[in-house]
């Protein structure tokens, strides 16, 4: 199995017996369903489907929150409903981790770019404006990839080489070294490196 699904819950540490504190973010994951099990003869390649975080009302099309897909080698060994736990993980193992970062909204280029900004005295009105983004008749337009204001955050960001640093099957709770982006609630896709 390459992965499970899982919801972020926080950040806490645990202490070594050497005196050693190691940050870490913990993870639900509640068992995922296999919603839908790909072969190769008939969609192409083999992939599972797994649903995660179930419905309260259910509807006809949608039974869970989450749907992702994993690519697998040989998808004999499952079929639709088996559930998926934290067997697969074990302490010391490494994972690929994606989630989506916190949105902040509409930023400017202080907060988006950290631009140094102005000064504030002696009567200026520049103090956090981007200042000039252009040349001047030539070439006429403004270069794209310009640092300007924008929306700022829920980007995409994988982290490839997490370590696995606690794992509670009876709970559910997987621990990551070290910070997972996206707020609390938020899924994460947990892959097998």
């Amino acid at each position: 199995m390459p992965g499970i699904l899982g919801k972020k819950i926080g950040m806490t540490r645990l202490i070594q017996d050497d005196g050693r504190v190691i940050p870490l973010t913990v993870v639900e994951c509640a068992p995922n369903v296999v919603v839908q099990v790909k072969t190769t003869e008939k969609d192409g390649y083999p992939a599972l489907v797994l649903g995660f975080d179930a419905l309260k009302k259910p509807s006809k099309n949608k039974k869970f929150r989450f749907k992702r897909e994993f690519t697998i080698q040989d998808g004999s060994d499952y079929k639709a409903g088996d559930a998926i736990s934290l067997d697969l993980f074990e302490v010391g193992e490494r994972a690929k981790i994606t989630s989506t970062s916190k949105g902040k909204g509409f930023q400017g280029v202080m907060k988006r770019h950290h631009f140094r900004g102005g000064p504030r005295t002696h009567g200026s009105h520049f103090m956090r404006e981007p200042g000039a983004i252009g040349a001047r008749a030539r070439p006429g337009k403004v270069f794209k990839g310009m640092k300007m204001a924008g929306h700022m955050g829920l980007d995409t960001i994988t982290c490839e080489d997490v370590e696995v640093v606690y794992v509670d099957r009876e709970k559910n709770l997987l621990g990551l070294k070290g910070p997972v982006a996206g707020s609390k609630g938020s899924l994460v896709i947990i892959r097998k490196k």
